[in-house]
């Protein structure tokens, strides 16, 4: 997915002769709506971005799909998020190293979410989009499901997890996932549930934008399965019935 030169230079012409973001707005590469999807430390092992990348092109939504991180073509930075219809946040790894790694870029991506922007955020990506710590995205915070009362899980390895999914059952792969601590009233649409009531996946407003998480990993491909011995479960129409409910206007 490497970002077409004539992108990469749109997007460095961007940016003043001090570094400052020039007023107009790029358009997306080839007219299509553009993506961006984090790749990078905060997002560990190898194979989370790659599958939430997979799943936005292969959709319905009509996506240009490009990584964003500090190794790739677009940096993660302000400018580049104002043109972007949806970030994404994958899962991998532990939240207070990837926060640490991340930190800088939180008021970037509070500012574009809050200003009309779409976050798409996997397991660690849900974590983020709490406060504490976090990008501080939702109506609430997120904590983690094994330690809820009456979890079905209890250790923090690979393993699947039940969930409710629009009130139909639903076995997804999990690894120590979020739930979800929504305030009283929140605007907000409750996907998934997980069998002790807890919140699972949901998508809330953002100021002027929205947020989708979702705890555990219904982006998942067959090999994760596999890998850990676990019997295979598609889950990709979940994913995709999250990513349709955030980009919904």
């Amino acid at each position: 997915m490497t970002p077409p030169t004539r992108f990469l230079d749109a997007l460095r012409r961007a940016f003043g002769t001090r570094g400052e973001p020039a007023a107009a707005p790029l358009p997306a590469p080839d007219g299509r709506r553009l993506a961006l999807v984090y790749r990078g430390p905060a997002a560990r092992p190898a194979g989370c971005s790659e599958a939430v990348a997979a799943l936005l092109a292969a959709g319905p939504w009509n996506l240009d799909v490009r990584y964003t991180g500090p190794a790739e073509g677009i940096p993660l930075s302000a400018t580049s998020l104002a043109h972007a219809h949806l970030y994404a946040q994958p899962g991998g790894g532990s939240l207070d190293p990837a926060y640490r790694r991340l930190r800088k870029h939180a008021d970037e991506i509070r500012t574009y979410v809050q200003g009309g922007g779409r976050y798409l955020g996997f397991c660690l990506g849900g974590y983020l989009a709490g406060d504490d710590p976090g990008f501080d995205l939702l109506p609430g915070d997120t904590d983690q499901y094994i330690v809820t009362p009456g979890a079905t899980v209890d250790h923090d390895g690979d393993t699947v997890v039940e969930t409710r999914w629009r009130g139909l059952p639903r076995t997804v792969y999990f690894q120590d996932g979020p739930h979800f601590i929504l305030d009283p009233g929140a605007d907000a649409t409750v996907l998934a549930t997980y069998p002790n009531g807890t919140v699972a996946a949901v998508v809330a407003a953002c100021g002027a934008g929205k947020v989708a998480v979702v705890g555990p990993h219904p982006e998942a491909t067959d090999d994760w399965f596999l890998d850990e011995g676990l019997p295979v479960h598609q889950t990709h129409d979940l994913a995709v019935d999250l990513v349709d409910e955030l980009l919904e206007d």
